[in-house]
């Protein structure tokens, strides 16, 4: 081999393993200790067994590609009891182009995790002073099933764990988020976790959510689902909602669900939801 060959090998092979380390970076992380580890196989069990591992309150996180417009800002915030604050790193710059990656953070308390957090790459995390594990190469998918598995069997809206994991998968740019989100709202046993898939379900699939969210006001044996179901309608883009909106309101056989589609028609303040009330007043 010639010194200008093996040179060249030298550089390449450098550049390649530069390449590597840069791709298993984690975010701006600061005021914390972080401790970088491979994703275990299979996932879900290795991260339940480094959850039980923690003695005291820690974070565990790792990236995930983030859906187009399925991401949260980066306001800043303190979580209470030490937790982590998170600043924006792009001050001054106007991003055309959201995030192409997604921060996932799981809080555990007492070897449990007691709450999770999503924020786009680009902000700067203050830890609290809190150890942060963090994952290399999770697979989204992995991701999704996992956060799943924090949709509380309870059905308690408030838990922490439930609305956060479900937030987290709509923001997954992977084909099995809309998926666990669809078969959560049309298959979870409780009201309340079904109400807020539907939500999450419009705010992800817009069109294609409707027929999911119009069967949820039809069949759902819920009158809080059904009004969540509504809602969700009238968060569909570019008003494709209100035409369903005034079929709930004319033809629905749940009063309450009539009054709810009404009320936001009114605030829809489209014309063709000015026009259905003229007719109505008729």
């Amino acid at each position: 081999m010639t010194a200008r060959l093996a040179s060249a090998i030298a550089i390449v092979t450098s550049a390649a393993a530069l390449g590597s380390v840069a791709a298993a970076q984690p975010p701006r992380i600061t005021n914390g200790a972080v401790h970088m580890q491979a994703a275990g196989s299979p996932f879900i069990q290795s991260f339940r067994t480094l959850v039980s591992a923690q003695s005291d309150v820690a974070w565990i996180g790792y990236f995930v590609p983030a859906a187009r417009g399925g991401h949260p800002g980066c306001p800043c915030c303190i979580e209470p009891e030490g937790g982590m604050t998170v600043r924006s790193s792009s001050a001054g710059r106007i991003e055309l182009e959201g995030p192409s990656r997604l921060v996932l953070l799981y809080r555990v308390v007492d070897r449990q995790v007691e709450r999770i957090r999503a924020y786009p790459e680009g902000c700067e995390l203050d830890a609290g002073g809190r150890p942060v594990r963090w994952l290399d190469r999770v697979r989204p998918a992995d991701s999704i099933a996992l956060l799943e598995s924090f949709v509380g069997a309870d059905g308690d809206r408030r838990s922490r764990t439930t609305s956060g994991a479900l937030a987290a998968i709509a923001m997954h740019a992977d084909p099995s988020a809309a998926a666990t989100v669809e078969r959560l709202a049309r298959h979870h046993a409780t009201a309340p976790v079904r109400a807020e898939a539907i939500f999450w379900l419009g705010q992800m699939a817009g069109r294609k959510a409707a027929g999911v969210i119009t069967e949820a006001i039809e069949k759902d044996p819920d009158t809080e689902v059904k009004k969540r179901a509504v809602f969700a309608l009238s968060q569909l883009p570019t008003g494709e909602g209100v035409p369903l909106l005034i079929k709930v309101a004319r033809e629905n056989a749940n009063p309450v669900v009539r009054r709810q589609a009404m009320f936001w028609l009114g605030q829809s303040k489209d014309p063709r939801a000015i026009d259905f009330f003229a007719e109505i007043l008729r």
